[in-house]
């Protein structure tokens, strides 16, 4: 007896949809809030550790704790923007935000 396994290969926005929701929903605005901020975290401990700065040297740079800047790169804190700007300005590095209206990017 063969045994057949049909599998659908689906995309990871139907994925999302399903297991998430929808584009909207408060579900999935939640889900890619706390995306964002994981990727802000990441992208800060990635940069740090390129610089080769402890987060003890970093938090000095910009007046917080090491523990603030542990919580920051671990998701576990959200971080007021004007830390978050003097964090990557502190590393040297360039940040853009694109802002999008309606499918249009503003200009800014």
């Amino acid at each position: 007896m063969k045994i057949v396994n049909k599998m659908k290969t689906v995309s990871l926005d139907e994925m999302i949809d399903k297991h998430v929701g929808k584009i909207g929903s408060v579900e999935r605005d939640a889900f890619e809030y706390e995306l964002s901020i994981d990727l802000i975290g990441h992208a800060i401990k990635q940069a740090r550790k390129e610089r080769n700065l402890t987060q003890e040297e970093l938090g000095k740079l910009v007046d917080v704790q090491k523990a603030q800047i542990s919580k920051i790169e671990n998701s576990i804190k959200n971080a007021r923007l004007d830390t978050i700007m003097k964090i990557f300005k502190a590393l040297g590095a360039n940040v853009n935000f694109n802002v999008e209206l309606d499918h249009k990017n503003l200009a800014y």
